[in-house]
């Protein structure tokens, strides 16, 4: 079966099921990151891109429903939930929260590599137009998380400046409140702190920081990112 590179997290606190996983699909042709909670899980969101998530419903700490509910404000990456609740109230939750589908323990591994390819085939590819975002003087690489130049330099940005231009970047135009981007950022990011990072990230972005044309404020509202 080709795979094309595929990238997945599977997020899962049982360390043996995980490992077992990231196995198994390996030797499927994909490449496989794991995560052992929903914190981790978002942390490794911020440093890669994945094509599809595998996640546990029930981890400690924050449920996978929650992270579900939560990353669904910023990303569409296709989610298979996993898990040993297998009664049709769950099911109905997971579909309900944005899962693309929902495998219930024990499971046969080559059902899961299937229903992982049938998700796979479906899903649309993303083109450069969306893959990059244009500030004039540099472009954002929403895959690499770079941000470079015209002259063809990286200029350096923070992973938590990353993400901000990720979540932004992601559905531009559309404004995002103080306290929606430090509950979809978490790592102890405050509205306070999205202020910080947003000024900081507009000096590397804008021609003048000071009027902004592409990382705006809406008074009372939130920021809203705007390309060429």
């Amino acid at each position: 079966m080709e795979q094309e590179a595929k990238h997945l997290l599977v997020v899962d606190d049982d360390t043996r099921l995980r490992s077992l996983l990231q196995r198994f699909l390996r030797e499927n042709g994909f490449f496989v990151s794991v995560a052992k909670d929903a914190e981790e899980a978002r942390l490794m969101l911020r440093q890669y891109r994945f094509n599809l998530l595998i996640v546990d419903v029930m981890m400690p700490k924050e449920s996978g429903f929650d992270f579900l509910r939560r990353l669904r404000q910023e990303n569409s990456v296709p989610v298979i939930m996993l898990t040993a609740m297998g009664n049709v109230e769950d099911r109905i939750t997971g579909l309900e929260r944005g899962a693309d589908d929902y495998v219930s323990k024990p499971f046969e591994p080559k059902e899961l590599l299937l229903r992982i390819a049938s998700i796979l085939k479906r899903t649309p590819a993303e083109t450069k137009e969306t893959q990059k975002l244009d500030f004039g003087a540099c472009v954002f690489d929403m895959q690499s998380k770079e941000l470079v130049s015209k002259q063809g330099d990286v200029l350096h940005i923070t992973p938590v400046e990353q993400s901000l231009l990720s979540v932004l970047g992601a559905k531009k135009g559309q404004v995002f409140s103080r306290e929606k981007l430090s509950d979809i950022l978490g790592a102890g990011q405050s509205p306070r702190s999205i202020d910080v990072q947003i000024t900081r990230l507009r000096k590397k972005i804008e021609k003048d920081s000071k009027n902004p044309r592409y990382l705006q404020t809406l008074r009372g509202k939130g920021y809203m990112l705007l390309t060429d």
